[in-house]
């Protein structure tokens, strides 16, 4: 070993921890390497990808640019602490209804990111949710269907009765007199 080992009592997901790390290792370094917990992303290492985000205190913070030395005293939640029994929250399961979650690696830090947008503005609009995601890059979507998500469990937090779009679900319908046929279509 080499350099300087750090010891604190962490505050992850509710839970003390006592973690010892080398001193210059960020958060998003611990909770990967010491803790297990691997559903916070290593993406890019320089703040830009917004996939390492994690709560701080309730608020989103890139957990790579966060040195977990200063991190005492502070309650960190990462996307495991969303875990409540086997029952997903409604950002999950609206993200998993409306697909807007492809290959996954930006969902913990969407759905984290998310979760503090609706504690401060239970009833955001499109604008709204999409300023707050903006730090979160996601190369597989458009975008459309984490907004229709981070929407519609909004409403069901709120205790609305509430339903995607049936676009959302099914897709555009056909305009009218539109056929498969190619060749039809070119007559």
């Amino acid at each position: 070993m080499h350099g300087r080992y750090t010891s604190l009592t962490l505050t992850i997901n509710g839970e003390r921890r006592v973690v010892a790390f080398p001193t210059h290792h960020t958060l998003l370094e611990v909770l990967r390497e010491e803790c297990g917990l691997t559903g916070t992303k290593h993406g890019c290492e320089l703040g830009e990808c917004g996939t390492c985000t994690v709560l701080v205190d309730g608020r989103p913070l890139l957990s790579c640019l966060a040195l977990a030395a200063e991190m005492q005293g502070r309650a960190i939640e990462t996307v495991e602490g969303m875990q409540r029994a086997n029952t997903l929250r409604p950002l999950q399961a609206a993200m998993a209804d409306l697909g807007a979650a492809q290959c996954g690696y930006c969902t913990p830090a969407v759905l984290l990111t998310a979760k503090a947008l609706l504690a401060e503005e239970p009833a955001p609009n499109r604008q709204q949710i999409s300023q707050a995601l903006a730090g979160v890059l996601c190369r597989c979507t458009g975008y459309h269907k984490i907004v229709e998500a981070v929407e519609w469990a909004a409403a069901i937090e709120r205790g609305e009765p509430a339903a995607p779009a049936r676009e959302a679900l099914w897709g555009s319908p056909e305009p009218r007199g539109a056929t498969l046929d190619p060749e039809e279509d070119s007559r």
